[in-house]
């Protein structure tokens, strides 16, 4: 019995933070603060910053559309790649609303603005779906469309890699086979992609169980174990992690793709309800 066997790469306690899980936390970070501070004190909507912060947020909101017409029509393709207006189109996303959001003091006023307010937490939610739904069907931020066959694939490839782990963990190669069959249930009344969602992180949460059981009994039986212990975990967890995700991609990419499809049916007519409820505001609290 080896220590080594669970040994897949050698990078395998390392984790980088992504760009989109900053992102995150950065905007989470921005929303709470606002929602926390007595924003009302100090931005007035109808001056200063408070005026500035509503300008500056309906011009992102407005720039958003750049994207698609740089990826529909050529004459627009001075402006730079359809990729990097892809990266800007999900900034000035988030940006835009959270820019009107402190403008309005996260307070609801007189019905025009209500309409807009809420008809840009609708095209803000939707946008986060598709962006979602965008991640599960294709491979990196704005890479080459993923299909069944590559994703099976590179499931595969990544079954072979472990396939030294049974000889450390015994049972560990049946529990992680049915871990990722269970993935593939269909829970009643949920959607296949928030099923495949919830099995996965069920799916993972017992594999680490069983895996951090299994290391300390192997660890308390061999001296060697117990000095690799905390190396030999995170090898373990790394391969359950990489067979699950890739378990999920597979069972989840169908329901996805025509998630996705039907998304980009139903978003530009969301966006052009935003846009005119945004003009109405304008002119409402200019003329009035």
């Amino acid at each position: 019995m080896s220590a080594e066997a669970l040994q897949i790469g050698p990078d395998s306690g390392t984790r980088r933070i992504s760009s989109t899980t900053i992102g995150i936390l950065l905007t989470t970070v921005v929303l709470v603060t606002g929602w926390v501070l007595p924003l009302r004190d100090y931005i007035t909507p109808r001056s200063g910053l408070g005026y500035w912060l509503g300008i500056i947020g309906g011009s992102l909101m407005i720039l958003l559309l750049i994207y698609p017409l740089r990826k529909r029509v050529r004459a627009f393709a001075f402006l730079g790649s359809a990729r990097i207006w892809f990266q800007i189109h999900m900034i000035l996303g988030v940006a835009g609303p959270l820019a009107i959001l402190y403008h309005c003091t996260y307070r609801m006023g007189a019905t025009n603005s209500n309409v807009a307010l809420w008809s840009m937490i609708v095209v803000a939610s939707s946008g986060l779906i598709g962006r979602y739904l965008y991640s599960r069907i294709h491979f990196g931020l704005y890479g080459s469309r993923a299909n069944l066959d590559e994703i099976h694939f590179q499931a595969s490839k990544i079954r072979l890699e472990g396939t030294g782990a049974g000889r450390l963990l015994p049972g560990f190669a049946e529990r992680l086979d049915e871990a990722e069959k269970s993935i593939f249930f269909n829970l009643p009344l949920v959607p296949k992609a928030a099923s495949a969602l919830l099995l996965w992180l069920w799916a993972g949460m017992s594999i680490r169980l069983f895996v951090r059981r299994s290391l300390n009994k192997a660890a308390e039986q061999s001296k060697a174990i117990a000095g690799q212990k905390h190396k030999l975990l995170l090898a373990a967890q790394r391969y359950a992690d990489a067979r699950l995700a890739a378990a999920r991609r597979v069972a989840e990419f169908q329901s996805c793709e025509k998630l996705f499809g039907l998304w980009h049916v139903l978003h530009l007519p969301l966006f052009g309800m935003l846009l005119v409820a945004g003009i109405i505001h304008v002119f409402a609290v200019n003329l009035y």
